[in-house]
C-alpha cells in the first residue's frame, strides 16, 4: 500500500475526511515554498498536492497561471520540486505528496519518462496527476509509473458520463479527483447538491475513494463538500494569498482553517 492508501485507510476507520492542499513548487521562491510545505501537515493537511511549474497550465485559472510563473521567474522546474520533495521527506516520511501538473515538462526533461519516474520514486512522490495525459494515452506514462509503485490519479469532470467514466478510472489509483465544476481552478463556487449524485456514480465505477477540487476557498465550503465526499482539495485560494506575499504563519493558519472545515464534515 502508498502512502495514499494508508492515508485513506487510516480515515476509513473512524469515518474521516481527507484534506488536500495544493500549493505551486517553488513558488514565490524555493525556500518560502518549502517553508509553507513543510508547515502544512501541522496545519491539518492530509495529502499535500505539490505543482509543477509550466509555462501553459492550460486546465488552471489567472491565480495559478501567476503562481507558475513567479515559480519559474524564481529557477522553478521539474527537477527543483523534485528538490522540494526530497528536503521535505528529511523530516516527514508519513504525509502523502502528489505531484500535479502537464507532460510537456515531464517528456521534455533529459531521459523523460523513465528518469522522472525513477527520481520522483527516489525523492518520495507517491502519486502524479497530469491533466493533459487521457486514458488514450496510458502507456506513455500513466502505466510506467503505476509498474514503479506510484499511484496514478485521474480527473473525472460533470462531462464525464457513463460511457467515458469507464476508460477514465481504468488505470486510475489511490484516488479520483473530481473537478466539481466547468471550468478552470479558480472558477465558480462548487455545489455539494449537485456533487453528491456524482461522487456516488464514481465510486461506483472506480471503488476508489473521490476527492472533489475546484470552486472550494472557505472552510464552511470544505465542510460542506467533504460531507459528499472522501476529502475535497483546495488550491487557488491558498495560492493567492502566497501570491500576496502574505506571511507563512498567516498562510498556514487559514489552510488551517480549511482543514478544520473538512475534518469535521
Amino acid at each position: 500500500m502508498s502512502r495514499i492508501d494508508d492515508t485513506f485507510a487510516r480515515l476509513s476507520e473512524t469515518g474521516g475526511k481527507a484534506f488536500v492542499a495544493y500549493m505551486m513548487g517553488c513558488d514565490p521562491d524555493f525556500d518560502t515554498s518549502l517553508q509553507i510545505m513543510r508547515g502544512l501537515p501541522g496545519a491539518g493537511v492530509d495529502i499535500i498536492e505539490l505543482g509543477m511549474p509550466f509555462t501553459d497550465p492550460m486546465a488552471d485559472g489567472a491565480t495559478i497561471q501567476a503562481a507558475g510563473q513567479r515559480a519559474l521567474a524564481a529557477g522553478g522546474s521539474v527537477s527543483r520540486v523534485l528538490d522540494m520533495v526530497r528536503a521535505f521527506r528529511r523530516d516527514d516520511d508519513a504525509t502523502p505528496i502528489v505531484l500535479m501538473g502537464y507532460y510537456n515538462p515531464i517528456y521534455a526533461r533529459q531521459g523523460s519518462v523513465d528518469r522522472f519516474i525513477t527520481e520522483a520514486v527516489e525523492a518520495g512522490v507517491d502519486g502524479l496527476i497530469v491533466v493533459d495525459l487521457p486514458p488514450e494515452e496510458d502507456a506513455e506514462l500513466c502505466l510506467p509509473a503505476r509498474e514503479a509503485g506510484l499511484n496514478f490519479i485521474r480527473l473525472a469532470t460533470p462531462t464525464t458520463d457513463d460511457r467515458r467514466l469507464p476508460a477514465v478510472v481504468r488505470n486510475t489509483s489511490g484516488f479520483v479527483y473530481y473537478v466539481s465544476v466547468t471550468g478552470i481552478t479558480g472558477g465558480p463556487a462548487a455545489n455539494a447538491a449537485e456533487v453528491a449524485p456524482e461522487v456516488a456514480r464514481i465510486r461506483t465505477a472506480a471503488k476508489l475513494p473521490v476527492v472533489v477540487g475546484f470552486g472550494i476557498s472557505t472552510p464552511e465550503a470544505a465542510q460542506a463538500v467533504a460531507g459528499v465526499a472522501d476529502g475535497c482539495v483546495v488550491g487557488s485560494a491558498i495560492v493567492k494569498l502566497i501570491g500576496e506575499g502574505r506571511p507563512v504563519p498567516e498562510i498556514l493558519s487559514f489552510v488551517a482553517d480549511l482543514a478544520q472545515g473538512a475534518h469535521s464534515a
